[in-house]
């Protein structure tokens, strides 16, 4: 694990995968010096090869297998006690695929976090890029939110946008949205490590010393990132 001074922020990734937004934080945390100690990685899945990328980076990689357990109930309560004994600041999922109980996302309430492909409240649940082709939208994007109860209406952090292209196809415009996913993502997470998120008394999020929390991919050209 990496660890800053005993200030940090103590954080713990959810995975289901290759934790490709795992990855993109923990290299993002690296490099920004950031406040920050990545206690664990916790999949659910045993073929799931982002807990040997966690390894090799020194970082404590967990297995709470969702298949041995006989129902949701009682693999949330396992996987709440596994998190709960790095006592982390803010629980991250990325690309955990598991439908938690409203049990659970009680129990971290303010401090779980998820990113949905899809710029809410537009296209939750699945399927979010073949329901933005479908929908004819000229645009597309990720969401870093708070996690609540109800599925995808957590209150929004950041949002990154990318435009949808003449022949694009579920896939194509998945694999233009993860390149700006693991920047939102990084960011959100390095301003967490920072202390300066809050939700204020109507469920809005506030970010310290910043003014827009949007962030544009063209794909033409250089390829550059702009904040909007």
């Amino acid at each position: 694990m990496f660890v800053a001074n005993s200030a940090a922020r103590r954080f713990v990734v959810l995975i289901s995968g290759r934790g490709s937004n795992m990855q993109a934080i923990v290299r993002a945390l690296r490099a920004q010096g950031a406040s920050a100690q990545m206690c664990a990685v916790i999949a659910s899945s045993p073929d799931a090869p982002g807990l040997a990328w966690a390894r090799e980076q020194g970082i404590e990689a967990t297995l709470v297998p969702h298949r041995d357990y006989a129902s949701r109930e009682e693999f949330d309560q396992a996987l709440a006690q596994a998190i709960e004994a790095y006592e982390p600041h803010y629980v991250l999922l990325a690309g955990f695929m598991r439908v938690l109980t409203d049990e659970f996302v009680r129990r971290f309430e303010g401090r779980l976090i998820n990113i949905h492909p899809s710029l809410l409240p537009l296209f939750p649940g699945l399927n979010t890029h073949g329901q933005a082709l479908e929908a004819g939208v000229q645009w597309h994007g990720c969401t870093v939110h708070f996690v609540t109860p109800v599925l995808d209406v957590g209150p929004i952090i950041a949002q990154g946008i990318v435009p949808v292209l003449a022949g694009d196809t579920p896939q194509t415009l998945a694999e233009r949205l993860l390149h700006i996913e693991h920047r939102v993502y990084a960011t959100v997470a390095g301003w967490l490590a920072q202390g300066r998120v809050t939700l204020d008394d109507t469920q809005r999020v506030q970010v310290q010393g910043v003014r827009t929390r949007s962030y544009l991919f063209t794909p033409e050209g250089a390829q550059e990132e702009h904040r909007l």
